[in-house]
């Protein structure tokens, strides 16, 4: 019995009940979704290829630390990338995992990132309509992100409303390295369009706005990109709360996935301390920014941190409100988190049910 069966065979007490909010889809090619694309576009791909904002064509500023940011073992027998196979994504996850809903979030070919912003927008609107013929009416345990291209705010708000009274679909994707700090008017329609369409912001890492992901430059190793994340994440949120979206949007709602969590208080203590003093700068801001934070965001899960006793994990818990934090696997990244494993502490079946499942049936109102 290996490691993994021995543990899973002691948690078997537990029947898993779990929404998953952070499962990411691959095209095996781009010939996957021509079906959805005019044939200026394919032609346009074919000829010129995709670009993105960054300092690197049809690449990373860093290699990841392995291929694809995948598990070894998510490669489909009959090729293509992690993610692109729904049976090996059953067979490997939805089923043994006991995953009831489990949310899309397309990233491997970044439509939102785009330096045509043309293409960019018909790249979403494709990829919108692959994930809803290929995945969601394959396999109804599967909801849709709304891709747009956030740098065209008239043909994200259109794509949007397009989208906006499908239930296939449950929420907004945007990634956090913009070409401006993301609570900056200019993105204002795209969060007037989410609260129209009743639908929540999730920013999800990643991204390629041309800026380095740290203030001094790109980094060297795999090691320091990948704890960037958090510093992505503390940005938007501040661009966020300072810039006063959530004052001017009151019934927004937005999720921070895959930042991280251990930084998540410190950060609102900073906040509101700073606010306490310099207030007159940001007349916009009328509350302490802890408020509008526990009022309109929450956080994913994934990756999860692991502090050196159960009894630091429960503290954070507790310091960012239990009811604000949604499970996410991050499947089929190498650091993907076991529902059975993740949580390094003795939970109740309450608090673990509230984690993998409640708190999400709640926030993108599932039925029971």
């Amino acid at each position: 019995m290996s490691i993994i069966d021995a543990e899973r065979s002691r948690e078997a007490k537990y029947k898993l009940h779990v929404i998953d909010c952070d499962i990411h889809p691959a095209m095996t090619s781009w010939q996957e979704i021509h079906p959805y694309l005019e044939k200026r576009w394919i032609d346009h791909l074919t000829v010129y290829g995709s670009h993105l904002r960054h300092a690197f064509s049809e690449a990373l500023s860093h290699p990841r630390m392995s291929p694809d940011a995948a598990r070894i073992d998510a490669y489909p027998e009959e090729g293509g990338p992690p993610g692109s196979s729904l049976d090996l994504m059953r067979k490997q996850h939805l089923d043994p995992n006991g995953v009831e809903t489990g949310m899309l979030i397309p990233l491997r070919w970044n439509p939102g990132s785009q330096r045509n912003l043309d293409f960019g927008v018909a790249l979403t609107r494709a990829m919108n309509i692959w994930q809803v013929e290929r995945w969601v009416t394959q396999e109804p345990r599967l909801r849709a992100s709304v891709l747009v291209a956030q740098e065209d705010t008239v043909g994200a708000v259109a794509e949007i409303d397009a989208r906006g009274g499908d239930k296939n679909f449950t929420q907004i994707l945007i990634l956090p390295r913009t070409d401006e700090p993301i609570g900056r008017r200019r993105y204002w329609p795209i969060f007037e369009a989410a609260v129209r369409n009743n639908l929540p912001i999730t920013i999800h890492v990643g991204g390629t706005g041309g800026h380095p992901s740290t203030a001094g430059g790109w980094s060297s190793y795999y090691m320091e990109e990948h704890h960037m994340v958090a510093q992505a994440m503390q940005g938007a949120l501040a661009s966020l709360v300072f810039e006063g979206v959530f004052e001017r949007f009151p019934k927004l709602r937005v999720v921070i996935m895959e930042g991280g969590l251990g930084w998540i208080p410190s950060f609102m203590a900073r906040m509101d301390k700073h606010w306490n003093r310099l207030r007159s700068e940001v007349p916009q801001v009328k509350r302490p920014p802890s408020e509008y934070v526990r009022e309109h965001v929450w956080f994913t899960t994934q990756p999860m941190e692991e502090p050196g006793s159960a009894a630091a994990l429960l503290d954070l818990f507790d310091r960012i409100g239990w009811d604000r934090l949604l499970f996410a696997t991050d499947y089929p990244h190498w650091d993907f988190d076991d529902p059975r494993t993740a949580f390094k502490a003795n939970l109740s079946e309450a608090q673990r049910h509230q984690l993998l499942y409640g708190n999400a049936r709640i926030f993108y109102g599932f039925d029971a």
